[in-house]
C-alpha cells in the first residue's frame, strides 16, 4: 500500500503534521480536530490498493471505476459523501514537439482529500510545496487544495499553448516562405531561383512533407483541446455557488482559474484555426506549383510538336512531293523548324510558362 502513496499528511491550521500510520486513525483524528484534514497522493493504484481508501472515505463506486481506469474526460461530479473532478495536465516535449495529456482525479470530503494521478507528469509535489509555504491558504481545507491544483494545472495550459503558438509561427514561415513568382521577371530573379532549385534538388529529403506535418501537429492540437475543452464546465460550476464540500467563500478564485482556462481555449481554437488555413494555402500553393509544371511540359510539348510535324509529313516517302527536288529544301527545312521553335520559346518565356 505504501508503494502507491506519494505523500500521506495531516493538515492542521495550514501546516503539517505527521498522522497515525493507519489510514482510519489518520482520517478520525483529523474530523476529531475539526480544523484540520487529510491529504493522500496516489499514484496509479490497482483495485486492491485502492480498496482500503475508498472504504475508509466512503467514496461512490462509479468516482472509484473512474480514478482506476483513467482515460476519462474532464469533469466534476457531486456524491453524497465527496466531490470527484478529474483534471488532465499536459506536458509539451520540446525535442519531438509533441503534447502529452496525463489524467489526475481529486477526491474532497469531510475533512480528506485523495489525489489520484496517472501518468508521469503531475503538478502535486510543486502544489504541496507551494501550499506548506502559505500556511493562511492552507488553512481553508481541502477547498484550497482542489483550488491550488486546479490552477496549477491551467496555468500549465497556457504555458504549453505559449510552446505550441512558437511551432506554429515556424511553420507559418515555411510554408509562406519567398517562392517563385507569376508573370514577367527579371533575368536575374529567374536566374536565381533556377539556382535555387537546383541546389535544393540535389539536397538529400528531410522529414515528412509539409501537409504531414501540419496534420501531425494538428493532432496535437486536438490532444490539447480534449483536455482543455471539457474543463469549461466545471470551472464555471465551481465558480458559482452551492458546490457541496467546497467553501463558500471559494468562488472569485476558481472564478480566476476560469478566467484562465478561458484565455488557454481561446489560444487553443485560434492554433486550430490557424493551422487549417496554413494547411488550406500550403494545398493551394502545390496546386498552384502543379499548374506551373503544366504549362511547362506543355510548353515544351508544342516546341516538340513543330519538328514532329514537318519530319512526319517528309518522312511519308512519296515520289511526287513539293520542294523535293529543291537544292535548299533539307536546311530550309531545319531553319524552318529552328526558327518556329524559338519564337515559341521566346512566346512562352514571356509570358512565364518557362
Amino acid at each position: 500500500m505504501r508503494a502507491v502513496i506519494v505523500d500521506c499528511a495531516i493538515y492542521r491550521d495550514g501546516r503539517r503534521t505527521e498522522g497515525p500510520a493507519d489510514l482510519s486513525d489518520a482520517l478520525a483524528e483529523a474530523r476529531a480536530s475539526g480544523d484540520a484534514f487529510l491529504w493522500i497522493g496516489m499514484h496509479e493504484p490497482t483495485d486492491k490498493e485502492f480498496d482500503l481508501v475508498k472504504q475508509e472515505f466512503g467514496l461512490h463506486p462509479l468516482a472509484v471505476e473512474d480514478a482506476l481506469r483513467a482515460h476519462q474526460r474532464p469533469k466534476l461530479e457531486v456524491y453524497d459523501d465527496s466531490l470527484f473532478m478529474v483534471l488532465k495536465p499536459v506536458t509539451y516535449e520540446p525535442e519531438s514537439d509533441t503534447v502529452t495529456a496525463d489524467e489526475l482525479m481529486v477526491f474532497i470530503g469531510d475533512s480528506f482529500v485523495v489525489t489520484v494521478r496517472h501518468g508521469e507528469s503531475s503538478p502535486l509535489a510543486a502544489v504541496r510545496q507551494r501550499l506548506e509555504a502559505e500556511p493562511e491558504v492552507l488553512a481553508h481545507g481541502p477547498t484550497a487544495v482542489l483550488y491550488a491544483v486546479s490552477d496549477a494545472v491551467v496555468d500549465r495550459y497556457i504555458e504549453v499553448a505559449a510552446e505550441l503558438q512558437v511551432d506554429l509561427e515556424e511553420m507559418e514561415a515555411e510554408v509562406f516562405a519567398p517562392a517563385r513568382k507569376e508573370g514577367r521577371r527579371s533575368r536575374r530573379s529567374r536566374r536565381a531561383d533556377r539556382a535555387g532549385s537546383a541546389a535544393e534538388a540535389k539536397q538529400p529529403t528531410a522529414g515528412p512533407p509539409t501537409a504531414a506535418r501540419i496534420y501531425v501537429f494538428k493532432r496535437q492540437v486536438l490532444e490539447f483541446r480534449r483536455a482543455t475543452g471539457p474543463l469549461a464546465a466545471p470551472m464555471a460550476r465551481l465558480s458559482s455557488a452551492g458546490v457541496p464540500f467546497v467553501h463558500e467563500r471559494s468562488q472569485p478564485f476558481f472564478r480566476d482559474v476560469s478566467d484562465h482556462l478561458t484565455r488557454a481555449n481561446e489560444q487553443v481554437e485560434g492554433l486550430d484555426r490557424l493551422l487549417s488555413d496554413i494547411l488550406a494555402a500550403h494545398l493551394a500553393q502545390q496546386g498552384v506549383r502543379q499548374n506551373d509544371d503544366m504549362r511547362k511540359i506543355s510548353a515544351w510539348a508544342a516546341m516538340a510538336a513543330v519538328p514532329t510535324m514537318v519530319a512526319g509529313i517528309y518522312g511519308m516517302n512519296f515520289a511526287h512531293m513539293p520542294e523535293l527536288g529543291w537544292v535548299w529544301s533539307y536546311p530550309a527545312v531545319l531553319v524552318l523548324m529552328g526558327g518556329t521553335v524559338y519564337s515559341l520559346f521566346r512566346l512562352f518565356k514571356r509570358r512565364g510558362w518557362l
